[in-house]
């Protein structure tokens, strides 16, 4: 961990480096547009490096063509299918940025996502911080749903549910470190953010802005919410590593934090 003095002295005037990790799996219809929301970012200095899980479709050759016009955006190509926690590492160990930031192969960024954040993180002196987003359809439309950042997001309140939208999250690789995801179908990105708010011994803050946008798929993992169920337990059992009856107990408190705190960060528009 670096020392405070060195933080104090890192501004958006020093244009730290982005590291933009997307791994890419069947994702032909949105990719293009996912390369474009971050080409069109207002803060330019970013490197964006998508892991392909062995695709089947043209997504990948759509990346290889944008990488010929644009050398900030890199592919590595997985030979076998390994989920999307591996590419996450994968990027993540080739990353060279000060700061690493995620964002899915079917999602999108408001314009000034990076700038505003990053100097959101500068003036703040935080090492993890994310924003508020909109949900949109498969054609990018927008829902009337908006999931609310929270202002001040502590180690305990994470540990009971993922407040943090993965594809909102930054942090400050410079101090943190690299954070490596577990290799678990889901919950990965809850595990790779409790961890971060764990090594940033504060809380993570959120910007009160939408600035990125979450497609919400038909048949996704995501989309089956009582399915979750066991990605949930098994996340405090074989992630955290509690006893059975533990992981029945934080599961409770999951349950009660979703359904009846969560919602407040729910807004209908």
């Amino acid at each position: 961990m670096q020392s405070e003095e060195k933080k104090k002295h890192i501004s958006l005037e020093d244009q730290p480096l982005v590291s933009i990790i997307t791994p890419l799996y069947n994702a032909e219809a949105f990719i293009s547009q996912t390369l474009s929301s971050v080409q069109n970012q207002t803060y330019t200095n970013w490197e964006h490096i998508i892991v392909d899980d062995a695709s089947s479709d043209d997504g990948v050759k759509i990346v290889e063509d944008a990488a010929k016009t644009d050398d900030r955006i890199r592919l590595v190509e997985n030979s076998k299918n390994n989920g999307a926690a591996v590419c996450r590492n994968i990027a993540t160990e080739n990353a060279s940025g000060d700061f690493i930031a995620f964002l899915d192969s079917d999602d999108l960024w408001h314009p000034e996502k990076l700038k505003k954040q990053l100097q959101f993180m500068m003036v703040e002196n935080c090492a993890v911080s994310y924003t508020s987003y909109r949900h949109m359809d498969e054609e990018g439309t927008l829902l009337n749903k908006r999931i609310k950042a929270l202002p001040s997001l502590s180690y305990k309140k994470q540990h009971s549910n993922n407040y943090i939208g993965n594809l909102t999250g930054i942090y400050n690789a410079n101090v943190l470190g690299k954070i490596v995801a577990p290799n678990i179908r889901k919950r990965q990105d809850w595990a790779v953010w409790l961890e971060a708010i764990k090594q940033s011994q504060k809380p993570a803050l959120g910007l009160q802005e939408d600035l990125a946008y979450y497609r919400v798929r038909q048949g996704s993992i995501s989309a089956n919410k009582m399915n979750l169920i066991q990605y949930n337990f098994r996340f405090y059992k074989e992630y955290l590593g509690y006893s059975w009856m533990s992981s029945a107990y934080y599961l409770l408190r999951f349950f009660w934090e979703y359904f009846l705190v969560r919602p407040r960060q729910i807004e209908k528009l």
